[in-house]
């Protein structure tokens, strides 16, 4: 555990204060847009009742569902590897006496074998967290932000953050839309010399600049939920038992994106929890679905593959996932090979490694 003291202390604060400027500067952005439109363009610019009516009407729908979902993203508390991945009070003993090595795994690996642990280090080796002194759950990896200000984007927040990322856009381009006419006429002198046209000017050019970043960071995270991704596997493929498979967490289009939203589509839109299950338990399909590459990964026969999957322990997922793999439902990207998928139970990330 790392030394407290006023020096430790005084840099926490300031870590604190930096981390709020983009939270205050959004703030900020968003109060100053508010204005330019709603009251310098709709009211003071739009001469046209209907017309302002109608731009108000949308521009507070979303601006309300902007601000919901960007509030419910960064206020909605991580979640934490259960008791059961922590190590007891003799494990941690036998873990400081035995050096580093393989003396040092085996320790682990007794400590894990009823734990529902399918990932590895890229050597092969259990993932530990020294400073939090647990068996890491698959997909999780240590975040030393999340847990002071703000918010890191994991399980208990993802479905909030992508739809922040969806409103903002919409908002963004609803503005630049309606704010078009009156920009042009910015520059062909159709508009009488007020303040208002400052703020039209510069509303504009916000909102256009703003569309562009956020279509392509939603437009990748969209691909990342296609493919039941974080934004590290995406960039090192998860490691299994069995080797490398960059699709072993995907069960195939529709159900990806179910495990992030949810089965009632009538929240999917909402700000509101409803991804299925609760962080602790995931559904693996672990075989290589690239079709570039053998079905089977490299240097596993089918023997040791058969022969691997009974090592898997024996933990029921949650109903809300294993329905995922039970329903009449065919997998997306599994059609072709429907017998090689096999149900297993990971504990991921409940840090998962996108941050804001």
């Amino acid at each position: 555990m790392a030394p407290s003291g006023p020096g430790s202390s005084a840099r926490r604060r300031c870590r604190r204060v930096l981390y709020w400027i983009p939270v205050v500067f959004i703030t900020l952005l968003l109060g100053w847009s508010y204005y330019a439109y709603a009251i310098q363009l709709c009211i003071v610019s739009m001469e046209n009742t209907g017309e302002q009516v109608v731009c108000l009407m949308a521009y507070h729908l979303l601006f309300g569902m902007f601000v919901w979902s960007y509030w419910k993203t960064i206020f909605t508390l991580p979640m934490n590897p259960s008791k059961e991945f922590h190590l007891s009070y003799a494990e941690k003993e036998l873990l400081e006496r035995e050096p580093r090595g393989e003396a040092h795994q085996e320790v682990l690996r007794r400590a894990a074998k009823d734990l529902p642990i399918y990932t590895r280090t890229m050597s092969g080796a259990i993932r530990y967290c020294d400073r939090c002194q647990l068996i890491k759950p698959d997909r999780c990896h240590h975040c030393s932000v999340c847990d002071k200000v703000n918010n890191c984007v994991g399980f208990s927040n993802y479905k909030f953050f992508l739809l922040f990322l969806a409103y903002s856009l919409l908002y963004c381009l609803f503005i630049a839309a309606t704010d078009l006419q009156y920009f042009i006429k910015f520059w062909t002198n159709g508009l009488p010399d007020t303040q208002a046209k400052f703020h039209i000017m510069f509303l504009f050019f916000a909102a256009a600049m703003f569309s562009v970043s956020l279509s392509s960071l939603f437009g990748y995270h969209c691909w990342l939920v296609s493919k039941n991704k974080s934004t590290l596997e995406a960039f090192r493929s998860p490691v299994f038992r069995h080797g490398t498979d960059k699709n072993g967490f995907s069960l195939g289009f529709s159900k990806n994106m179910r495990q992030v939203f949810g089965d009632e589509k009538k929240y999917w839109l909402l700000p509101i929890f409803s991804s299925l299950g609760d962080g602790c338990s995931f559904p693996t399909c672990l075989v290589n679905q690239d079709p570039e590459q053998p079905s089977t990964p490299a240097g596993l026969s089918s023997t040791a593959k058969n022969s691997e999957n009974h090592q898997f322990p024996a933990k029921p997922l949650r109903e809300s996932q294993s329905h995922l793999l039970t329903d009449s439902q065919s997998w997306t990207e599994s059609s072709t090979n429907p017998g090689k998928c096999k149900a297993g139970m990971s504990n991921p990330a409940l840090t998962m490694e996108n941050e804001t």
